[in-house]
């Protein structure tokens, strides 16, 4: 299961029969991220019916981090299966949603509704992609120019972290460390007609979340309200996983998977893994 949400047009209708505000990440122990504006979304224009007469679609499909001036980090599955042609912006707002209900209603045209929101940048995956469990290679960045992006919004790109911090720190001080999950993703599964629902998604939120468990390529990590955390849900994927070192906030992973229901566990890739290192090298300067 990947946190890809490829269903915008569903979360709106949502939205529109309860008249309740869009919410991302969980509903509980969640709060607005306004503060967090070096992560936006991955907004797509693309053709779902093969027709080029008909309007193509324009979404927010899933999260993502500001790394450089022109590089936002994201998920390999959230780049990856789309038909030729598509088309990928990043957009810092912090309603997204809104945004494009409103550029949609004023009559745009699909490429002036994606351009009202996000600037327009080219998406790099991992060539590697999709690898095993034990490395599946889901990270991809889009590269856009930096004098666009600066002239919209202001920010500062996020911390990566040094190679091995994770394993350096052991599992037993990651657990004593703040983490914080960041994105624009749905609501964790309610009842609906037809069964379970995840309404909302579009507006960056942020959460606390627990550190689980940690292996060579993933970090685990807890979203049990119990224990006064919240959590991913479906369009956080690529999102980023924060943890407060030394007082300094790393980037430590984006998110990729979980639970179903979105309720216990974040399941998200570890950016410190000389896999990962070796992919960002590419486009960024690691510590």
């Amino acid at each position: 299961m990947r946190r890809t949400i490829l269903a915008a047009a569903l979360t709106a209708a949502v939205l529109l029969a309860t008249g309740g505000p869009a919410r991302a990440i969980n509903t509980y122990n969640a709060v607005p991220a306004t503060d967090r504006t070096e992560v936006g979304a991955l907004v797509v224009q693309w053709d779902d019916d093969g027709d080029p007469a008909t309007p193509d679609t324009v979404d927010w499909y899933c999260s993502g981090t500001m790394i450089d001036r022109d590089v936002f980090l994201t998920a390999a599955h959230c780049t990856t299966d789309w038909p030729d042609g598509a088309r990928f912006y990043v957009s810092l707002l912090q309603d997204v949603q809104s945004a494009l209900d409103a550029a949609k209603a004023a009559g745009l045209t699909p490429a002036q509704v994606a351009a009202s929101v996000g600037v327009e940048g080219t998406a790099h995956t991992h060539p590697d992609y999709p690898g095993p469990n034990s490395d599946t290679h889901d990270i991809a960045v889009v590269t856009v120019d930096a004098a666009a992006i600066a002239a919209r919004w202001t920010f500062t790109p996020a911390t990566l972290p040094t190679a091995g911090l994770l394993s350096t720190l052991g599992s037993r001080q990651l657990d004593s460390l703040y983490w914080e999950v960041v994105g624009y993703g749905t609501n964790e599964a309610q009842r609906g007609p037809g069964g379970h629902i995840h309404p909302g998604g579009g507006v960056r939120l942020k959460a606390q979340v627990g550190f689980n468990s940690l292996n060579p390529t993933w970090v685990r990590l807890a979203m049990n309200v119990s224990r006064g955390y919240g959590g991913a849900c479906y369009g956080d994927s690529g999102g980023p996983n924060f943890v407060t070192v030394g007082g300094v906030r790393i980037l430590a992973s984006t998110t990729i998977t979980g639970d179903t229901p979105c309720y216990a566990t974040n399941v998200t890739y570890r950016l410190d893994s000389a896999s990962a290192r070796a992919f960002l090298d590419d486009f960024v300067a690691l510590p």
